[in-house]
């Protein structure tokens, strides 16, 4: 008889066992409940704005909720190609990655492109002013609408400001002529510089290098901070920069959506505030890391030279009206365009 009590009791403190573990599984974020969050960028360089941003992530999301949210940064560990990181935030493998434009665009989502079109913005205020703002929010909906939730954007990063560099000088638009470059080789970017007279080709960025060096390509185009830490500048196709500051970076801090939504409201207030503290940081490093390694390339023998733009300005308009017509963003574009 006493063994048949004791059985029902038992099962009773077993049920609240397991109710109790569910309600871990949550990862409520307000008892004793703690959850951790994988964040991964692409870039290897410990040095590199990415790096700082998500390390800033880490260190509000861990103190706004008293150690109740861990955050776990890879620097290019989960993958150096953004499509390794986007699979892996689709599979629940991590929670926050960087991505750009051109990558989103291969998700079906050909209106973010937007952002990549070449002489879009004019300034770095220019630039802050609309990705903080009504187009940037409008943005954000089309990729979380678009994607069905898989992807909610929580911030606008930076890659800095793009600028030529190559074997040679570019003193007028004809010096590009047949030069062969290291860029997008589809959709607006490429027909851009198809423009030119350049020659768009495909190099993976972690052979670039060596491109550069034994004469693969003739030129490549980035900011400071990124090529200047992988040394482009010390090759033979790489010691000439010309500023021609032909696009003004975004960067997209994203999340999975529908993970998102099933954490609670404290947690998902933590991530934002910490998303906004990412935002921050990593601009901060940016804008000084550019005048930084500018003049580490400059020490290290580089040349640099400045260019009249307008030339090039003039020929990017037409290509930007065609794209915003063909992907149906021409409201977007104006409205980037009256923010100058």
């Amino acid at each position: 008889m006493k063994k048949f009590k004791l059985i029902p009791f038992v099962l009773i403190l077993l049920a609240f066992a397991v109710l109790a573990g569910c309600g871990d599984d949550k990862g409520s974020g307000e008892g004793g409940d703690k959850i951790k969050i994988i964040a991964a960028h692409n870039q290897t360089s410990p040095k590199n704005p990415y790096q700082d941003g998500l390390l800033k992530f880490k260190e509000v999301a861990e103190k706004e909720s008293n150690g109740k949210i861990e955050v776990e940064v890879h620097a290019g560990t989960l993958g150096t190609e953004e499509s390794e990181l986007v699979e892996k935030l689709k599979l629940g493998a991590a929670d926050v990655v960087l991505v750009s434009p051109g990558f989103m665009t291969q998700t079906g989502i050909e209106e973010v492109n937007l952002f990549a079109f070449p002489y879009l913005f004019e300034s770095y205020d220019h630039w802050e002013k609309v990705v903080d703002g009504e187009v940037g929010d409008k943005m954000a909906k089309i990729i979380n609408e678009k994607s069905n939730n898989d992807f909610k954007l929580i911030g606008y990063w930076t890659a800095g400001v793009r600028h030529y560099y190559g074997k040679k000088p570019i003193n007028k638009m004809s010096d590009l002529d047949g030069m062969t470059i290291r860029t997008q080789t589809s959709g607006v970017v490429a027909d851009y510089w198809k423009q030119t007279g350049a020659i768009p080709t495909d190099v993976a960025w972690g052979e670039l290098y060596q491109a550069l060096e034994q004469d693969v390509v003739d030129s490549a185009e980035n900011a400071y901070p990124y090529f200047v830490q992988q040394n482009h500048h010390t090759t033979a196709n790489g010691k000439y920069i010309t500023e021609t500051g032909h696009d003004y970076t975004t960067r997209f801090l994203l999340v999975n959506g529908k993970k998102f939504d099933n954490y609670t409201d404290k947690q998902k207030e933590t991530i934002l505030k910490a998303a906004e503290a990412s935002v921050k940081a990593e601009r901060k490093a940016l804008y000084e890391q550019e005048e930084e390694y500018k003049q580490k390339a400059i020490d290290e023998g580089a040349k640099v030279n400045q260019i009249d733009r307008e030339p090039f300005i003039e020929l990017a308009i037409p290509l930007q009206d065609k794209a915003a017509k063909e992907m149906g963003v021409e409201d977007m574009l104006q409205k980037i365009r009256d923010a100058k």
